[in-house]
């Protein structure tokens, strides 16, 4: 019986976003400000939640807020403390 091959880093990462997008996750990426930064780490301090816990959470606060006509409320209060 024949050893198969190791898999390669590649290989173990598209394996594993293929998995997340068999049980329906999609990953998004992107790049934040200096504020949303200091805001991540404050998060992540008070609540233990990883990054995709809090991205997630984010994405569903901020269609919340949509939904309800809070999103200039919300902003304003973000711009007026600097965050």
């Amino acid at each position: 019986m024949a050893k198969k091959a190791p898999l390669t880093n590649a290989e173990k990462q598209k394996r594993y976003r293929e998995k997340k997008e068999s049980l329906g996750k999609k990953e998004v990426r992107g790049y934040l400000t200096e504020q949303a930064q200091d805001c991540l780490a404050e998060i992540r301090n008070i609540t233990d939640w990883d990054d995709s816990t809090i991205l997630s959470n984010a994405i569903r606060l901020t269609y919340a807020a949509q939904q309800c006509g809070q999103v200039k409320l919300l902003n304003g209060w973000l711009v007026k403390n600097k965050k």
